[in-house]
């Protein structure tokens, strides 16, 4: 299936830029993993970043500067920590041909948990920031979540399945992104049941009581 739904230019210049929150970055990293056509505009939007770099005026660097910098590499050096043997990460079972995204290599997750009938979650920690609010959402086929907004924004990548929200159908490998400019309510087509990547800032808000009490138990 052909990825339809790509980030917009101002979440790639962001992501190309660093200036993106750790969250966010990492629902646009999984799909830049697998769509070819992001990977060139980012090419694109990093030669262009790289040349107005070129251009800005030098910065005066601190006298001592290189021998502070040299004298943390000899200290480095001087001092080998041994190797740890690391810990394997705790991560949910995904279906068979459904592969973890390299921008979460070293980001542990719980296992699936339950948030209502045929649906399941699962917490993403990332490790350089804890707060940030990532999840994998794993809905049965058929079924859907609430209608709902959102409260600031959601960036959201399908890993395995399809969806329709009444907007369009995302598939494997398509990009949505969601706001407070519009409802909706995701629903799993009846072939498979689907498995998202989602980032939030802020709050999904959704439309009844029973969701928006799930949802906040669960951080959404």
């Amino acid at each position: 299936m052909t990825i339809q739904h790509h980030p917009g230019d101002e979440l790639l210049l962001a992501h190309a830029a660093g200036s993106l929150e750790r969250g966010h970055s990492v629902v646009v990293a999984a799909h830049l993993e697998g769509c070819a056509h992001c990977r060139e505009r980012m090419r694109v939007f990093e030669t262009v970043g790289g040349a107005l770099l070129e251009e800005l005026p030098p910065h005066a660097m601190a006298p001592d500067a290189l021998a502070r910098t040299i004298a943390a590499i000899d200290a480095a050096a001087s001092s080998p920590s041994p190797p740890e043997q690391a810990a394997p990460l705790r991560r949910p079972a995904l279906p068979p041909g459904m592969a973890w995204p390299r921008s979460l290599a070293d980001c542990p997750a719980t296992p699936w948990r339950w948030l209502g009938p045929g649906m399941r979650w699962s917490r993403v920690t990332l490790p350089d920031d804890p707060a940030a609010n990532v999840f994998l959402l794993r809905i049965g086929a058929g079924k859907n979540l609430p209608m709902h907004t959102h409260s600031d924004s959601e960036l959201t990548q399908v890993m395995y399945g399809t969806f329709h929200d009444g907007r369009a159908l995302f598939g494997p490998g398509d990009f949505d992104e969601g706001d407070g400019s519009f409802h909706h309510q995701p629903v799993v087509q009846a072939a498979s049941e689907c498995i998202c990547l989602a980032s939030v800032r802020g709050r999904v808000l959704f439309n009844g009581v029973i969701a928006r009490t799930l949802g906040a138990l669960v951080g959404m």
